[in-house]
């Protein structure tokens, strides 16, 4: 079981080529539809451990960051259910994942009807596997390595944070960046199964129960929650 998941890895990868890492990913996962998402598929795997050490050799690393992009969190499950059960919440409106991973919570949005996703990850691999899933999914995801931490707010109408609570620095800069949008007036959903570092006086709007893995998680099935800002 994994546990320690960095939601934005804190250092950037050289990596091998887009059309290299797509290759990798095809190679070393299976696309198969997402368990109580009937209709998204997500390119998978079963076994971390082994994943990991792929991920080791392909970006000649002796300490990768864990190819969380492998697996839905719990998180990031309850924001798609959410957003399946709340299609107005992206209806006509242009969307940001922060943390992106696999790219599941862009891809539910622009499946809901969002006028656009944008995807952030630092991982090379987690875009590379983003970009396979929007294909497989059939959704125009536009996906970004840049630090938009770094930058103010960005210009859209929501954000969509899932399993970004995971390590305490880093948790704490996400969420400093996430209420200054919230304040200027951009809708902020964060999806979490209860993390050591989620701020305690968020919102709970929704739980749902979801189906997770004993390769990340301690259960198969785990309570997750859509927390808002406000």
């Amino acid at each position: 079981m994994v546990t320690d998941r960095p939601a934005l890895p804190a250092r950037r990868l050289s990596a091998p080529s887009p059309a290299r890492l797509r290759a990798f990913v095809r190679r070393t996962t299976r696309l198969r539809e997402v368990a109580g998402l009937p209709g998204i598929r997500l390119h998978t795997v079963d076994d971390v451990t082994l994943l990991w050490r792929a991920t080791a050799v392909e970006l000649r690393l002796d300490d990768p960051p864990l190819p969380y992009w492998g697996f839905p969190w719990p998180g990031g499950l309850a924001l798609a259910h959410h957003l399946v059960a709340h299609a107005e919440l992206v209806t006509g409106r242009r969307v940001l994942d922060l943390g992106t991973g696999s790219g599941l919570c862009a891809i539910v949005a622009l499946r809901c009807g969002a006028a656009s996703a944008t995807g952030v990850d630092v991982d090379p691999i987690a875009r590379a596997a983003a970009d396979l899933n929007a294909r497989a999914n059939d959704v125009d995801l536009s996906v970004t390595g840049r630090d938009v931490l770094a930058e103010p707010p960005t210009d859209v109408d929501v954000i969509l944070a899932g399993d970004i609570s995971y390590e305490e620095s880093m948790a704490s800069a996400i969420h400093r960046w996430l209420r200054a949008a919230s304040d200027a007036g951009v809708t902020v959903l964060v999806g979490d199964p209860g993390r050591a570092y989620l701020p305690r006086d968020l919102v709970r709007i929704a739980t749902y129960e979801v189906q997770s893995t004993r390769e990340i998680e301690d259960a198969t099935r785990k309570p997750a929650s859509v927390f808002s800002l406000r």
